[in-house]
Order: C-alpha cells, then sequence, then structure tokens
C-alpha cells in the first residue's frame, strides 16, 4: 500500500456496525451518511451488521432510511441470518427448528431452508435464540427440552444488556444464560465477538480484505480480530481513549479515528503506530508524552494512535504529560 491510499483504497468492502457507528437510538452520528455515501460513490460495496436478531432486515433499512442514510435489504447482515445459515450448514434441509425469538428470526429460519416451530414436541433437531420481549419461562422451558434432548442449538449472540431508553435491561445473552444453567450446555454463537455474522457479511459483498467500522471493542473490534479482518475503532460510540490503551491483544484495532471523516484519510495515518507529532517516551513507570511536531495530523486523535502503539508493545498503560501541548492533548482524551 503506498502512503497516500486512503482507508477507502485499503479494503474491499465496508462492514458498519450500527448503533454507535452509524446513528446512536435515534439519531444519526454526525457525517456517518456522508461517508456512507462516498463510499458507495467510489464503488466500494457497504453492509450494516448487527447483533440485533429482533428485526428483519427492512426493519434494519426503515430505521437507517430514518437517519439520513438509505440501504437495501441486501446491504443489511444480521445475527438472525447468520444463526439461521449456522444451523443450516449443520442440519438436513428441511429439520425442525425450535425458535426462542421475534417473527423475524423464525422468517430467517424458513429462508435458510429449515422448518421454525415453536415447541418441543416435533422432533426438534434444532434451537435458534434471539432476543424477543416476549421471550418467558414457557419459552424457555420448550428450549431446555430441545437442548437437553440434543438438539443443535445456536445463540444469535450473547449481549448480556439491551440498551434503553430507561437504562440497561436483559439483553439476548441473560436468557441464553438461564438455559445454559437449565441444561449445562453452550451453543454456538452467531453474532459479534464470534466470526459467523461478521463472515457471513463479508460473503454476501464477495469480499475477501473487508474493514470492519464499530465503537465496541468487546463485540466489533474482537470480531474482526476474531476473524481475521482489520477493523477500524470510531470515537463516535462506546469506546474511550482509556479503553483502548488498555485494550487485550484480542480486542485491538488496526486503526483508530475520530468519526468516518477519516475513512478518506491515509491509511498509514490513520493507522495505530508511532506518530511524528509526538513522542512517547517507554521508559519509566508511565508513558510520558511530549510535543514533536505540528500540524494537521498534531491532534488528540493522532497521539492516541501513538499512545496505543507503545502501551500494546510494552504493556504500560499510565500516561504522563511532558510539555503543556501534550497536557493539553491528554486532557481531551480524557487520560493523564
Amino acid at each position: 500500500m503506498n502512503d497516500a491510499a486512503t482507508l477507502f483504497d485499503a479494503c474491499d468492502a465496508l462492514l458498519f456496525d450500527l448503533d454507535g457507528t452509524i446513528y446512536r437510538g435515534g439519531d444519526p452520528v454526525p457525517g456517518a451518511a456522508d461517508a456512507v455515501t462516498r463510499a458507495r460513490g467510489r464503488g466500494t460495496p457497504v453492509r450494516f451488521v448487527t447483533n440485533n436478531a429482533s428485526k428483519a432486515p427492512d426493519a434494519v433499512v426503515a430505521h437507517l432510511a430514518d437517519v439520513g442514510v438509505p440501504a437495501g435489504d441486501d446491504e443489511v447482515s444480521t445475527s438472525a441470518q447468520a444463526g439461521a445459515r449456522l444451523l443450516a450448514e449443520r442440519l438436513p434441509s428441511g429439520s425442525t427448528v425450535l425458535v426462542v425469538g421475534t417473527e423475524a428470526l423464525a422468517d430467517q429460519v424458513a429462508a435458510a431452508g429449515l422448518k421454525p416451530v415453536r415447541t418441543a414436541d416435533d422432533h426438534v433437531a434444532g434451537v435458534v435464540q434471539g432476543h424477543s420481549p416476549e421471550t418467558a419461562w414457557p419459552v424457555l422451558a420448550e428450549a431446555c427440552l430441545a437442548i437437553r434432548a440434543g438438539a443443535v442449538w445456536v445463540a444469535c449472540n450473547e449481549d448480556t444488556t439491551l440498551p434503553a431508553e430507561r437504562g440497561l435491561l436483559p439483553g439476548n445473552g441473560a436468557m441464553v444464560a438461564a438455559l445454559r444453567a437449565a441444561t449445562g450446555e453452550a451453543p454456538l454463537v452467531a453474532g459479534k465477538p464470534e466470526t459467523p455474522l461478521l463472515r457471513l457479511a463479508a460473503d454476501s459483498a464477495e469480499s475477501t480484505h473487508p474493514l470492519v467500522v464499530g465503537d465496541r471493542l468487546d463485540t466489533d473490534i474482537a470480531g474482526a480480530v476474531a476473524a481475521g479482518m482489520d477493523s477500524l475503532a470510531v470515537l463516535t460510540g462506546v469506546v474511550t481513549p482509556a479503553g483502548l490503551v488498555t485494550a487485550e491483544p484480542t480486542e485491538r484495532p488496526r486503526y483508530i479515528a475520530a468519526d468516518l471523516a477519516a475513512l478518506d484519510e491515509p491509511a498509514a495515518l490513520v493507522a495505530v503506530g508511532p506518530q511524528q507529532a509526538w513522542h512517547v517516551d517507554t521508559g519509566g513507570d508511565a508513558l510520558t508524552v511530549t510535543t514533536a511536531g505540528t500540524g494537521e495530523h498534531a491532534g488528540p486523535v493522532a497521539l492516541l494512535r501513538g499512545l496505543c502503539d507503545a502501551a500494546w508493545r510494552t504493556g504500560t498503560t499510565a500516561v504522563r504529560a511532558g510539555d503543556t501541548a501534550a497536557e493539553t492533548a491528554l486532557a481531551e482524551l480524557g487520560l493523564g
């Protein structure tokens, strides 16, 4: 890759997370719609990848339209689709699958050539579990019987919590944990940070070198690392500079940016690594930062890339400023 190659040039498809990356609940992330438009203008396939198994692709498309991002059903990859594909790869066509989740999940099971049912009385060969606010003890009881009888169990995701206006609520992972306790079994998992969902999205775009873009280290970035895909962490959602500096190897992105405008930047500048504008001294009990230059690439996010490089190489995560400019930049990052 030449030094001028942008992040757009560095991949053959963009796999976007949704909440925190493209939108925040019902509000668009500034600049996200423009970034998607530029990708399409360059002929770069885009996929919108979500762990949410409760919504059909057309519902995701409708939400994207509400925040100013036009999309087609074929550009949406959900954990429901990935879960159904996992079962279809392991069961004969027409096999009966007990669905714990919404009708949208049942529709994906049927689309995969399997027969969705709601009770364990039909010689169930598989169980697929996704979030639904209607899931209650009778539903879990049916799944428990089927899993104990030997059915292949797939969880669409293991997100333990679900963000809502009133706060964090039980997610699909909480219900999966209940069945783990009741059966002593562990499911195959389709969603991030496991790899099936991201591989489904890449395959649908006929991509061999996608870029995963997200705001969560424990799902988006960890999934990319597990799948051997490059990733861009953006600071528009959950991830914080402190979380990046202390990230475990399984949750470390190749690129870091403030937002999706970085897709137009040279990939070499957006990559984690030493920065020309900042010097990071790795001696002692803390990383000491001093200014080494000025210009458009001397901002706090550039410093963050240099800090992550040093912290990940040395294991030192404490940070201190060595001059006034560094002190200001670290304060903007919430570090120091």
